[in-house]
């Protein structure tokens, strides 16, 4: 590409890794939208010059955002969730949607573990007991053991599957929920998933966030999962009515929770921060560095493999432009 040819590309917002921002401006002419004053008049007088769009998965992509973009043809997102990106928007235009899947996988289950481990044993909360001196005051609580349990995976996907291979490691028993059931899945399938909480002793989110699973995991959920169970969230916060966890643990009707997500993100209850059975971390699970560059090296051949093959190297499933 000569200079002068560069496709014009909007990054919506600012990246997770600054080396991507200038990798991009090295092989095309990007603006951020962020930068600008009057971000609603910037694309009123500049939005018909942009042919791609960069995004990330919690920034997503509004649908008048989209609308406008009228020689909008692409768009890559850094992220594997979808759910802030107006994937209707951009299918009735025919854009084509990158994303970044499987790169992430491993740090993601890795996450799912380290959350499980810490809000079992309380290993954030006994490290607070020996910095401020207690242990010399009194013993710390006893923890719940995590080997031999029983793991439900409430979305057997990629991240899901991740999560089951790290659990036999630990001898876990490991079922799982979904639409419907995988026949390339061993292990045991549960249709509801009130039942499959009623069986485990921990239940792992690894769901897609969106409309169809909002506040999948509701109060009769955590009701089934009970006083010895524990929830963790590595999904997506709108996957979780909020609200209803705090109530189950506040009265201890479940045993604790793990959460790399939230609702409101970046803003966490009040409700949640005071409680002790509960573990909180600030949507990290992809948050390494090998990940990011596994990801930012996505986005941008996604990008390229559009500009010089007419096609994104991986699509938002139902996105792809018809042939």
């Amino acid at each position: 590409m000569t200079t002068t040819a560069l496709p014009r590309i909007l990054q919506i917002g600012r990246l997770p890794l600054p080396a991507l921002e200038t990798e991009l401006a090295a092989r095309y002419h990007v603006t951020c939208l962020a930068d600008q004053a009057d971000p609603a008049g910037y694309l009123a007088m500049h939005g018909a010059e942009f042919s791609g769009v960069v995004t990330t998965a919690s920034i997503g992509l509004q649908g008048e955002v989209i609308a406008a973009l009228p020689h909008l043809q692409v768009i890559s997102s850094f992220g594997v969730g979808f759910d802030a990106l107006d994937i209707d928007a951009a299918k009735a235009r025919g854009v084509q949607v990158g994303y970044t899947p499987g790169v992430l996988n491993d740090c993601v289950a890795d996450m799912a573990f380290a959350l499980m481990l810490d809000v079992s044993r309380g290993i954030a909360a006994s490290d607070r007991f020996v910095r401020r001196g207690a242990w010399t005051q009194s013993r710390f609580a006893l923890g719940s053991r995590v080997s031999g349990k029983r793991l439900g995976i409430v979305g057997m996907g990629r991240i899901g599957q991740a999560v089951a291979e790290r659990a036999s490691g630990f001898r876990m028993e490991v079922a799982y929920h979904n639409r419907r059931r995988d026949p390339g899945i061993a292990q045991q399938y549960f249709e509801s998933l009130v039942e499959l909480a009623r069986w485990a002793d921990y239940l792992v989110l690894t769901v897609a966030g969106g409309p169809a699973t909002r506040h999948l995991v509701d109060s009769t959920v955590l009701q089934a999962l009970g006083p010895q169970g524990f929830l963790i969230n590595v999904a997506r916060g709108s996957v979780v009515d909020e609200a209803a966890l705090i109530d189950a643990l506040t009265h201890r009707r479940i045993a604790g929770a793990g959460l790399d997500v939230f609702e409101d993100e970046p803003r966490v209850p009040e409700a949640l921060m005071v409680l002790d059975n509960v573990v909180l971390t600030p949507h990290t699970a992809s948050a390494t560095h090998e990940t990011r560059r596994a990801m930012a090296d996505l986005v941008l051949e996604n990008l390229d493999a559009f500009y010089t093959q007419g096609a994104v190297s991986v699509p938002v499933p139902g996105t792809t432009r018809p042939q």
